[in-house]
């Protein structure tokens, strides 16, 4: 079966940075946690379920018994990727962890075009060793030299295989599913796995307005309007170009700690956040396409 072609229109670009730019909260509310990173992942999740519901209750009628299960897998993904991200703000710097996690190009653009026959530009690749060095650039002063810093990376970079098989996923459904019904049957997915992960951990409970500020805000950035609307631009944008925008995560992410932590933002720094956008820039106009009649479901 084909995909249906994504338009790219710079509307939908738009709304995929803006997305980003929830998700990039994510450390700041993870560091702020008085939960484990498992637990806090599992009630990020599940406080998300019954914020979704309303919306998604009528996209849920027309899903057949195998879109559930393919999209209950897919909340796996989720949970494997949510998971390893947390625990990775314990080893490494957020900055890292931001970027780590966004490598979702090298599980996806291989992956798209074995199965879903998406056409790689010529010029995309230049498009992406440009970001990845503005990327590099950017964090280049903030890497760790330890085997806790390096631990962390590990599993920051784990954690975008297992999101870019969440991508890859709801890329698929949202030919013909909308993107509130993807997201919270994946995230009854996603908050089962967590749970049993955070009982292998050790199960904890939010008992004080501390423990609940930082997974509310985890619940609404991310999960409810970062993840919803990205998932909603998956059925806008071609996925190679999705997920290279994704990484503009990491440039936000340094803005955030610049005005949250008064962290100074070097030269070098700016440079490479210059990079990056020329980077993706230089990428989204290698998917310039015809426009076509058929949407996708919202």
């Amino acid at each position: 079966m084909n995909s249906k072609k994504r338009e790219n229109k710079n509307r939908d670009i738009l709304l995929e940075i803006i997305a980003i730019s929830f998700l990039a909260m994510g450390g700041i509310f993870v560091k702020a946690s008085q939960l484990s990173p498992l637990n806090t992942g599992f009630y990020r999740v599940l406080f998300s379920l019954p914020l979704l519901f309303p919306f998604a209750y009528k996209q849920l009628q027309a899903l057949t018994r195998k879109d559930c299960l393919i999209l209950l897998l897919s909340g796996v993904f989720l949970a494997g990727d949510i998971g390893l991200w947390n625990l990775s703000f314990s080893y490494t710097s957020v900055a890292n962890a931001n970027l780590l996690t966004n490598l979702t190009p090298l599980t996806v653009v291989p992956v798209a075009y074995v199965l879903f026959k998406e056409k790689i530009p010529k010029y995309f690749p230049i498009g992406v060793l440009i970001t990845f060095l503005g990327l590099f650039v950017l964090l280049g002063g903030k890497v760790q030299a330890n085997s806790e810093g390096y631990f962390g990376d590990f599993l920051a970079f784990l954690a975008s295989i297992f999101y870019g098989g969440f991508l890859l996923i709801s890329y698929k459904l949202r030919d013909r599913i909308g993107s509130h019904a993807i997201m919270f049957v994946s995230g009854i997915g996603s908050s089962i796995t967590l749970f049993i992960l955070a009982n292998m951990e050790s199960f904890q409970v939010p008992k004080t307005t501390a423990d609940f500020l930082p997974i509310l805000g985890l619940t609404i950035c991310l999960q409810v309007v970062g993840h919803n609307l990205l998932a909603f631009c998956q059925g806008k944008l071609n996925v190679t170009l999705s997920s290279v925008i994704c990484l503009f995560q990491a440039v936000i992410a340094t803005i955030y700690s610049f005005f949250i932590f008064g962290e100074t933002i070097s030269t070098k720094e700016i440079i490479g956040m210059v990079i990056v956008m020329v980077g993706v820039f230089t990428v989204k106009a290698q998917f310039a396409s015809p426009k076509t009649k058929a949407e996708a479901p919202i």
